[in-house]
């Protein structure tokens, strides 16, 4: 019963987390692109920075962007952070619920050994916690307000080396949640701390009779910007559990920062192109990165494949063994594994044809990566593992 309301838990949070993240994300690219298409004013308004015209549902929209503050601040004003909060919410909520409620499967690999469960769940909450305050003191300080360039790579660097430490603490897909989890913390943050707060001082100033200072606006918008190119980096992790081959890989943090890069060189291509001033090279520069990613998470098979010999011969009595040893505790049709009442993704192993089904799967997940069984649990060995591989590659063959 307790598994059964965790399962719809998870759904429950997921789900809203996927809403609330589709509109934030939405209202991110759109505010980018109004200011990208802002044009000059009309002679004569005054205050007014840019404006444009649209059209979308059968109708006109007019919109100015007024320079620091309107001279009079309107009835009804428009926020736009809801968004925002819930979708840090229930993604930590859901980081909760999968990985540290269930940190011996998903979190650390069992028998390692290095980590206790509570050691392990202090290190992501410390990651987090201290990324965002890293963060917010570099682009607080002078140097990161005046001369973003340096700090921009600092972040960079010390973004990839937070990526490494934690793929050699956590298993691969832990570790690449928490990379994500610490992106989306900064982005939430950003807008509750930094963003709405000044934008509420120019409010302030305004309506206090006082010149709103420019600087807070520039502030907001730093944040707004940072938020809008890490936007695409934080998709790619939430659906990079589905992709072990990368999560799973020996170099992981490798792909997964080569995937990263690649998603915010096209995120720089649309704000470029939204500008007016599109240009061909960062769309043209995110294939490289996301290419290279590909190639090194394809060549220890194509390794493997070059220097195995073809007299080399499992047969499928030594691979049941495995499976039943090493598999069939959660993939069977009454699991034993405490955290499953069904097989996880109705994915069994009693007959050979329910392993002949699952043969892709197995290879991806088991022989190119060591992403199942889930943290290792029931101890499958590297020679196992080559085995199982070795089975496939000659034909997978049950007689």
């Amino acid at each position: 019963m307790e598994t059964a309301i965790l399962d719809w838990a998870n759904l429950v949070i997921r789900w809203t987390h996927v809403i609330v993240g589709i509109a934030w994300i939405g209202t991110s690219f759109l505010f980018m692109w109004l200011d990208a298409h802002l044009e000059k004013p009309e002679p004569g308004k005054k205050g007014i920075e840019g404006e444009l015209w649209m059209v979308h549902s059968g109708g006109f929209y007019e919109v100015n962007k007024y320079l620091v503050a309107p001279a009079a601040i309107p009835r009804t004003l428009h926020w736009f952070k809801w968004e925002a909060g819930f979708t840090g919410i229930t993604g930590v909520m859901l980081l909760a619920i999968v990985y540290y409620l269930g940190a011996e499967s998903y979190l650390i690999e069992a028998g390692s050994g290095s980590l206790s469960r509570l050691q392990a769940v202090g290190i992501g909450i410390a990651t987090l916690v201290v990324g965002w305050f890293a963060y917010d003191a570099l682009f607080a300080s002078r140097a990161g307000a005046d001369n973003p360039l340096p700090a921009n790579v600092l972040s960079i660097v010390v973004l990839v080396a937070v990526a490494i430490a934690l793929t050699q603490i956590f298993t691969g897909r832990a570790a690449y949640m928490h990379v994500g989890a610490l992106i989306g913390i900064v982005m939430v943050i950003n807008v509750f701390v930094r963003i709405i707060p000044a934008q509420s001082k120019l409010i302030a100033a305004r309506l206090a009779g006082e010149e709103p200072d420019p600087l807070l606006g520039r502030q907001a918008k730093q944040r707004s910007v940072h938020n809008n190119y890490l936007t695409l980096p934080v998709v790619f992790i939430m659906i990079s559990s589905h992709y072990p081959m990368t999560f799973g890989h020996s170099l992981n943090w490798l792909l997964l920062i080569a995937i990263s890069l690649s998603g915010a060189l096209v995120r720089h291509w649309f704000n470029l192109r939204n500008a007016g001033r599109s240009q061909p090279w960062p769309l043209a520069a995110a294939v490289f990165p996301f290419l290279g990613a590909a190639i090194i998470a394809s060549w220890p098979a194509l390794e493997r494949g070059s220097t195995e010999t073809a007299t080399q011969r499992v047969a499928f009595s030594e691979v049941r063994q495995i499976i039943n040893e090493r598999c069939l505790s959660c993939h069977a049709a009454e699991p034993r594994h405490e955290n499953f009442d069904a097989a996880p993704k109705d994915v069994r192993f009693n007959t050979a044809a329910e392993i002949l089904s699952h043969v892709e799967a197995i290879r991806i997940t088991t022989v190119e990566t060591d992403t199942m069984p889930l943290g290792n649990e029931t101890g499958m060995t590297p020679e196992e593992r080559r085995l199982l591989g070795l089975w496939i590659r000659h034909g997978a063959a049950t007689q």
